[in-house]
């Protein structure tokens, strides 16, 4: 996912593949000892022992919305499992230059590694660019730098994953009604990220032609435009099927409007994973039947991959010398089915 630069709010999670790409981290981080067969060529392997040490800078923005506090939250609890890590961790802002000054400074610390989350991909890439240069490699976390040279490894969600997956899900429920109407609630329409997950969302109804998609409206990523923006849907529409829901934040007052309105003939499906929303699939006392995952666990496995590339470790499970250039997390739905499973993972 290449994101584009963020508001101050989230420009804007840890699904079956990313389960999978966590167990690959966890075989080159986790403390205990296990046996491991040597990959292909004596090629090292990242074993399961605490090893060289190493310092990790973590610089991310300012966390004013539930899914950015997971970050840091999910950085901080990763680095405190390792012997062998020092996490160094910046307060954390919106404005570039504070936050390229905050980069700054762990470079001048000499780090060994970074973790950056950009407040803004574009506006950082300069500092990401300095520390590469500055013989400090650095795991890019979701919002993707201008340059591939400013960093060693992504991380980072998959938008257009959230949409189509989204999409397929709302397909399967209706897939035998006839003529049925699907609305959208989408985040900021100026965002490449929303661009992307409507995108995908489109591209999975084209598999149902007895789907429509009769109406969209764009909020903001908060809990007052997802009940206003929802509330003019509801009004516009008298009835429709299904409802896609951009994030899980703005579906809090999304929700607020549906019961105010006194609306349940319809599947409502969010997206990034806030516990709120596993709670009420998991309850099963309204019209959320699903939420999309955009995993804010990346951070604790981009702990995982910046330890092993201070390690000079490759990541288990493969047989390359070296950690992959990027991971692309999984877009799991999260349903009544297997909510317990995604809950530990929820955000508030």
């Amino acid at each position: 996912m290449a994101r584009t630069p963020a508001t101050s709010r989230r420009a804007l999670l840890f699904g079956t593949a990313a389960v999978s790409a966590g167990a690959l981290l966890t075989a080159c981080t986790s403390n205990e000892t296990k046996d491991q067969e040597p990959a292909a060529d004596n090629a090292p392997v990242a074993d399961d022992k605490p090893g060289k040490a190493v310092t990790i800078g973590f610089a991310g923005p300012q966390a004013d919305h539930g899914w950015l506090n997971a970050i840091n939250d999910n950085a901080k609890s990763r680095a405190k499992k390792y012997s062998d890590v020092t996490l160094e961790i910046t307060e954390g802002s919106n404005d570039t230059a504070a936050q390229i000054g905050q980069i700054q400074t762990l470079i001048n610390k000499k780090v060994d590694v970074l973790v950056i989350l950009p407040a803004d991909g574009k506006a950082l890439t300069q500092v990401g660019l300095q520390a590469m240069r500055a013989g400090i490699p650095v795991i890019n976390l979701d919002r993707v730098f201008a340059s591939p040279q400013a960093y060693r490894c992504w991380i980072g969600g998959d938008n257009y994953g959230m949409g189509l997956n989204a999409g397929h899900y709302i397909g399967e429920q209706l897939k035998g009604k006839k003529n049925a109407k699907v609305v959208e609630l989408a985040g900021l329409d100026n965002l490449e990220l929303t661009q992307q997950r409507t995108k995908g969302f489109d591209d999975a109804l084209k598999n149902y032609p007895n789907i429509r998609k009769v109406a969209r409206q764009a909020a903001d990523f908060t809990v007052e435009s997802g009940q206003a923006k929802m509330a003019q849907l509801l009004q516009a529409q008298s009835n429709f099927d299904a409802l896609w829901n951009h994030d899980d934040d703005q579906g809090v007052g999304a929700l607020r409007a549906i019961d105010q309105a006194g609306r349940d003939d319809f599947l409502m499906v969010g997206g990034a994973g806030a516990k709120s929303a596993m709670d009420a699939i998991k309850a099963g006392n309204s019209v959320l039947k699903a939420t999309v995952l955009y995993p804010p666990t990346m951070a604790a496995s981009a702990i995982d991959l910046a330890r092993a590339l201070g390690q000079s470790k490759g990541v288990g499970g493969l047989a390359e010398f070296e950690i992959p250039s990027s991971l692309t997390l999984y877009s799991a739905v999260v349903t009544k089915d297997n909510v317990d499973q995604y809950l530990p993972t929820g955000f508030i």
